[in-house]
């Protein structure tokens, strides 16, 4: 079965890192679905239905987005919103579709992995900043699997980065 990749970057186009990450994905197209939610709903007018019968029909699930300010971006929280209902994901007598899911988490940062400890910038390593994420797979019954997260392209913006960096996210995707 394939892994599904929900895209969430707002600007696909303009991305340095999640562009790329994006093509290596759709290069493997036997492995991985590429689901991009703002080519889908740049409206932010979400088809939950749909979400939810294509989460169902998926064992895996990576959701890929730029990390800033320490979430993920307006649409992919507002997908969890309305996705992620009461009766379907949890609760009630139909809940409990993700349970056994395989859930994880691509992100980009701009910063350095020094600035994401207890001395850095941001005071908190990325586990930690990313524990809501976890919290969330944890509620709805489903697994959170090791994240992949690439650090600093706000300062070294090389080719040779971003291709190593979409290299190692083809790499993690295989093994997961």
């Amino acid at each position: 079965m394939k892994t599904l990749i929900i895209l969430a970057h707002p600007n696909i186009a303009n991305s340095l890192v999640n562009r790329h990450w994006r093509d290596a994905v759709l290069a493997h197209p036997d492995k991985f679905e590429l689901h991009d939610l703002y080519a889908l709903y740049a409206d932010f007018k979400i088809d939950v239905e749909k979400e939810q019968k294509l989460l169902e029909s998926h064992d895996k699930i990576v959701l890929q987005f730029p990390f800033r300010f320490s979430n993920c971006t307006p649409l992919l929280k507002q997908w969890f919103e309305d996705v992620f209902t009461r009766g379907w994901a949890y609760g009630g007598e139909d809940g409990g579709k993700l349970k056994g899911k395989k859930f994880a988490l691509a992100i980009s940062l701009g910063a350095t992995e020094a600035n994401y400890s207890k001395n850095g910038i941001v005071g908190f390593s990325v586990d930690e900043v990313l524990a809501p994420f976890k919290a969330t797979f944890n509620f709805v019954g489903a697994i959170a699997l090791p994240n992949f997260v690439s650090y600093g392209f706000t300062y070294d913006k090389s080719e040779q980065a971003v291709e190593n960096s979409a290299k190692n996210y083809i790499k993690y995707l295989n093994k997961l």
